[in-house]
């Protein structure tokens, strides 16, 4: 298994509380790239503008990824978030 293989497995371990399923298959992590070196880039899209665990579940898909061995850089883009900046702020801070 490949590392982008490890960390789509470890995001079906992210589950939306209010729906019961999990980020990939709610379709809220995009444009998921790994690198050879253990960079990974990915956009978040929460289920709403104002999705009121946006911050949560970015900040669990963020913990689930770094916790995939190979893993050595996370940079995440969030989209149609109202607090996408301040939320991407936080996720940098915690690279």
């Amino acid at each position: 298994m490949d590392l982008k293989q490890k960390i789509e497995e470890a995001l079906q371990q992210v589950i939306d509380p209010e729906t019961m399923m999990n980020v990939m298959r709610m379709k809220l992590v995009k444009d998921l790239k790994v690198q050879e070196n253990g960079a990974v880039t990915l956009t978040f899209v929460p289920s709403s503008p104002v999705c009121p665990l946006g911050f949560q579940l970015a900040l669990s898909i963020q913990a689930a990824i770094k916790n995939v061995e190979g893993v050595k850089d996370i940079s995440m883009n969030v989209e149609g978030f109202v607090r996408a900046e301040e939320l991407k702020k936080i996720l940098d801070e915690n690279r």
